[in-house]
């Protein structure tokens, strides 16, 4: 169910004369009757909106398979970068509750009582989609953090990898749970690290970071490469492989601007949630 651009639910008191609409002492200075009766529409025109759109979440969380406490699992996730930020559980009223305020709620066990996340730390999670399962008894929230979500100050609270456990390794709160487009960030940042102090022939990331003449003609040359395999009607596997190229030099280059690659899916989403005309306009007014 996307809520990106639901109104918020608001109490609904029908007045019971126009005058009600307007500040007191304005009726009576109004001789358009006409302008009146717009503004009294319109006004009937919103209550009614909400009066249908209420009812609709209503039929929504009765479709929701609530167990016999009546709380569902759901788990919030980051917008940009896929990673699975937190789980918990929520009742009809957490549910509700996220979507008109669009801030990640749920419905605390051993306090009885509804909670946002960030009402003490300020990191709320800002969501932008909600999804329910095949099943309809579990919940995305689909959202953005405004910092770290786990109380450890932690990313996410996923820090804990099963196989370290069972190797009796240290568990590290940086050890994030990150597929393939992070954990490769994970490694350029690291061998960022690994360029202070330490002797012998680079690896080929080090040499890059080092070297940002290299770097860039390298970019140049995989995107080259990239284009040939359209323009000689190449394998579809030399074009995965060539973008794999391109995107791994890129990622270098944004370590060395030390832009993460979580700001990049960010600007994607902006751009594509905006018409052609409506981008140019908010890229030109940054820029000014």
């Amino acid at each position: 169910m996307a809520i990106s651009s639901l109104p918020c639910i608001q109490p609904v008191r029908v007045p019971f004369k126009a005058c009600s609409f307007f500040p007191s002492g304005v009726c009576g200075g109004f001789n358009n009757k006409k302008r009146i009766n717009a503004v009294v529409f319109s006004s009937l025109r919103k209550i009614s909106n909400d009066i249908n759109f209420e009812s609709k979440v209503d039929t929504l969380l009765d479709s929701i398979k609530w167990d016999d406490k009546g709380l569902a699992v759901a788990i919030a996730q980051n917008v940009d970068t896929g990673a699975i930020l937190m789980q918990g559980f929520i009742n009809r009223d957490a549910l509700a509750t996220t979507i008109t305020s669009r801030k990640a709620t749920f419905f605390s066990r051993s306090r009885a009582t509804l909670w946002t996340k960030g009402e003490t730390s300020n990191n709320f999670i800002n969501i932008y989609d909600i999804f329910v399962d095949c099943d309809r008894d579990s919940i995305i929230y689909l959202g953005k953090p405004d910092g770290p979500t786990c109380h450890t100050g932690s990313e996410t609270c996923y820090f804990t990898s099963i196989g370290d456990l069972l190797k009796e390794q240290d568990v590290e709160e940086t050890n994030l749970a990150l597929t393939t487009l992070y954990s490769l960030e994970s490694t350029i940042s690291k061998r960022e690290l690994e360029l202070t102090g330490k002797r012998g022939k680079p690896s080929w990331t080090k040499r890059l970071l080092l070297d940002e003449n290299l770097l860039c003609s390298k970019i140049r040359e995989e995107a080259d490469e990239l284009c040939r395999t359209l323009e000689e009607k190449e394998d579809s596997s030399c074009t995965a492989s060539e973008m794999a190229d391109v995107i791994y030099h890129a990622m270098v280059l944004l370590r060395r601007k030390d832009v993460k690659i979580e700001n990049v899916l960010e600007v994607l989403r902006r751009r594509f949630s905006q018409s052609g005309i409506e981008e140019k306009q908010s890229r030109a007014s940054t820029e000014s």
